[in-house]
């Protein structure tokens, strides 16, 4: 007869389980000319380099909806998301070309446009705190799901980009 066996993280040194990991990996990424925001990679399908030669403009679009362009087969919104939350817009002439970070909610896959991505970071969203008016630009506070401690960042809230109001005049053709 075996004894079951659980299979459990040990510390090597007191040979005792570890405890549960509660800090998940947040992807940071530059928002305006000197701010960064995370979001969280477990939301994130796909990180696109962008070439503008294949971003279809939409007419009668607000600014920050660059268009859209084919991934995987399938139309992809493109937003410029420092133009969206009142910075100045990404830039393509830097020689280096935006990336997309492709999210999906609800079956709805956008690509939220930034310069760069910087790196995967772990932290505990358990410690985030709201975003407190007067801290932030009230253009940023609808799409701030908290604030990190201490100056760890701001995490934005993937859900509330794409059901952003600039999306009713997407919606509105569509039945």
């Amino acid at each position: 007869m075996f004894a079951s066996s659980t299979a459990t993280s040990l510390d090597p040194l007191t040979l005792e389980p570890l405890p549960p990991e509660t800090r998940q990996r947040l992807l940071r990424f530059p928002l305006g000319s000197q701010d960064s925001a995370l979001l969280p990679l477990e939301q994130i399908a796909e990180i696109l380099r962008l070439n503008v030669a294949e971003i279809l403009p939409v007419p009668e679009m607000p600014s920050c909806v660059l268009g859209i362009c084919n991934w995987r087969g399938e139309m992809l919104w493109l937003i410029d998301l420092n133009h969206l939350v009142g910075n100045p817009p990404v830039s393509w002439a830097s020689g280096a070309s935006p990336v997309a970070m492709v999210v999906q909610v609800n079956n709805q896959s956008v690509g939220l446009v930034v310069q760069q991505v910087n790196d995967i970071e772990l932290h505990d969203l358990q410690q985030l705190q709201p975003a407190a008016i007067g801290l932030f630009p009230p253009r940023l506070l609808p799409f701030i799901l908290g604030a990190l401690p201490g100056d760890n960042g701001t995490v934005l809230d993937v859900t509330a980009i794409t059901r952003s109001p600039i999306w009713k005049v997407h919606q509105r053709g569509v039945s």
